[in-house]
């Protein structure tokens, strides 16, 4: 059994050898960077970066990336060929957030193709900071984008074919039968964002767990769970199990730990111990990760389980895939 006191100190020796990036030294501007979790990252990356490199605004640039995702990627956990839920219902969530605090969501948004776009709309149309269901098309379409049915064929069968043999049990694309939110099965785009200006914004943008209730809700669209950004200290996203965040406000609390002094990767390593202290028979089975920049553009990683992968973009690398897995490991307690 590996106690918490063993889980953090083999966790902060496993931080300097995986050789997460650093950044840069103190004083040096970066330049504009943006990050983004799983290997699909690389596409979202590559699509903000041409926001960046032109000079464009941070905000502008996880838009980009998270929309690319939402179209041009067929994952069956983001955009439109996710897998729908239990009642064979595609619903997506997703949140945008910049560094002064400006941020929007929508959840359970059906038929609309960029709810990351949706989001940005609620942020920056309404008083508001969240549209669920029903209410959250309504306004898409009043903003102008258009209804359209997003379950691809594939999906639909995925779906047709659990409902054969499964007993609903909520997990993140159950038929793949792993660790649910692992590389296998991940489930979330993270995207994360620092311009020329030294501005930082992020943007969360998923289909949600395979067969979950139908109005289940992630942390993807949740601020300060799935995505949080502070132009003061730095900016955080999560991937994996959704409920793990909401239920420990884990994006808030990665920069609230950076504000105290952490790095990226220290103040994801405290995260995620966070998360083993207040439910470790659960942390044995469910992948949670996060991924952090801070003010300066230095970047941080860890999971809980191996397998969690991160991109980073910048003017030095446009496709640099990193492994963030951290050495804790449920099969060994």
């Amino acid at each position: 059994m590996t106690d918490r006191r063993s889980f953090l100190q083999a966790g902060a020796l496993a931080v300097g050898a995986l050789g997460l990036p650093r950044g840069a030294r103190a004083g040096a501007d970066p330049g504009p960077r943006v990050v983004s979790t799983w290997d699909f990252g690389v596409g979202a990356n590559q699509a903000a970066w041409k926001t960046l490199a032109g000079g464009g605004s941070a905000l502008d640039a996880v838009e980009q990336g998270a929309r690319w995702a939402e179209s041009e990627l067929c994952n069956p956990t983001v955009g439109r060929c996710g897998n729908p839920d239990r009642d064979g219902v595609l619903s997506l969530d997703a949140s945008i957030m910049d560094g002064d605090g400006r941020c929007g969501s929508v959840a359970a948004l059906v038929d609309i193709l960029h709810p990351v776009s949706v989001a940005r709309q609620v942020m920056e149309k309404t008083p508001h900071v969240m549209l669920v269901g029903q209410g959250a098309q309504q306004f898409a379409m009043e903003q102008g984008f258009p209804r359209e049915k997003l379950l691809t064929p594939a999906a639909e069968q995925a779906w047709k074919a659990w409902l054969k043999t499964a007993e609903y049990a909520p997990q993140i694309n159950a038929e793949r039968r792993s660790i649910p939110g692992d590389s296998s099965n991940h489930d979330t785009l993270g995207i994360l964002a620092r311009d020329a200006q030294g501005r930082l914004a992020g943007a969360c943008t998923t289909s949600g767990m395979a067969w979950k209730l139908h109005g289940r809700v992630g942390d993807s669209p949740v601020i300060g769970a799935g995505l949080y950004v502070d132009n003061e200290v730095g900016a955080a996203t999560a991937s994996g199990v959704g409920e793990e965040m909401i239920r420990n406000a884990a994006s808030f609390l990665v920069v609230e730990l950076m504000r105290q002094g952490r790095s990226p990767a220290q103040a994801c390593h405290e995260a995620i111990a966070r998360v083993v202290r207040k439910r470790p028979e659960a942390s044995r089975t469910l992948q949670v990760c996060f991924l952090a920049m801070n003010r300066d553009g230095e970047v941080g990683a860890y999971a809980l389980h191996r397998g969690f992968v991160y991109a980073v973009c910048d003017a030095r690398r446009q496709d640099d895939l990193r492994d963030s897995s951290a050495v804790y490991d449920s099969e060994q307690t």
